[in-house]
């Protein structure tokens, strides 16, 4: 597939590290960067662990990083356990939200400010970036020195986002060759590929009701513990007065209604509200 978008020819760069998420899109980028079909070839791979992804996650991942997939070092970094973190919360102790959804008293629906991407993904990813490219505790440069890669396909170009940072541009390859969700797929299947799973963290209330049910029909375990998690965290976070629900629908994720083939009111939210380091 001829690319759409010439991809950014920065002399300066000196680090180039591909953000995956092992899910369809980043794990599509590695393996087409393996193939030499996006140039130059990364430097490294960064996942950044939750501690909270679907087992059929870690295990794709464990898969991606065996020998001869990969032709450069996938490192793993975490900043925590998210799922623990959600507990501590409810006992009022420190926490790293997550867009969870609050009802109040009067049956006013809200949504908790969402930590959880920022302090579990980006901030880890950037302090292996910087250590990797040599800054780490230094002042930073005031050019690009670091082309980070991230896999957001055609489809979700809403999720680009320049990157804040003087030192570091990012790379959005799958979008230059015109690729959307459907090419990788199609890119995997016609290579010999698995599919990969859907890569986001199993209480995320970004779910859609399509999700919860896949999850609870084909990942019962998984499902469980979000409902035992859901259950869990309804009251206790400080400077929150309403419950608080993993489900939009603001009732126990156990029994809310995830069996109507059109969602109703649970939307998927990863393409309008997540900064492109989930999902992928």
């Amino acid at each position: 597939m001829n690319a759409l978008f010439p991809p950014p020819d920065i002399p300066t760069i000196r680090l180039r590290v591909l953000s995956l998420g092992a899910g369809v899109q980043s794990t599509t980028l590695a393996l087409m960067a393996a193939h030499g079909e996006v140039r130059p070839m990364p430097d490294c791979a960064i996942f950044a662990d939750t501690c909270w992804e679907p087992r059929p996650v870690y295990d794709h991942l464990a898969w991606l990083t065996s020998p001869d997939v990969l032709p450069f070092p996938v490192h793993v970094v975490s900043d925590g356990d998210i799922r623990e973190g959600l507990i501590r919360g409810a006992r009022g102790e420190r926490w790293a939200s997550i867009p969870a959804f609050t009802r109040s008293k009067s049956g006013k629906v809200g949504m908790i400010r969402r930590q959880c991407t920022k302090e579990l993904k980006i901030v880890p990813i950037r302090r292996k970036v910087r250590e990797l490219a040599g800054i780490a505790g230094k002042r930073s440069p005031d050019h690009p020195i670091v082309e980070q890669w991230i896999g957001i396909s055609l489809d979700e170009v809403v999720r680009m986002k320049p990157s804040f940072e003087t030192w570091q541009v990012n790379r959005f390859p799958l979008i230059e060759k015109g690729m959307t969700r459907r090419h990788c797929l199609r890119w995997l299947e016609n290579h010999g590929y698995p599919t990969p799973p859907k890569s986001a963290c199993i209480g995320c209330p970004y779910h859609s009701d399509a999700m919860w049910r896949q999850m609870r029909d084909e990942d019962p375990d998984g499902f469980a513990d979000a409902v035992a998690i859901d259950r869990m965290i309804r009251t206790g976070f400080r400077n929150l007065r309403g419950e608080v629900y993993l489900h939009r629908s603001c009732v126990p994720l156990d029994k809310a209604d995830l069996d109507t083939l059109e969602d109703k009111g649970q939307l998927d939210l990863f393409a309008n509200e997540c900064e492109g380091m989930c999902g992928v």
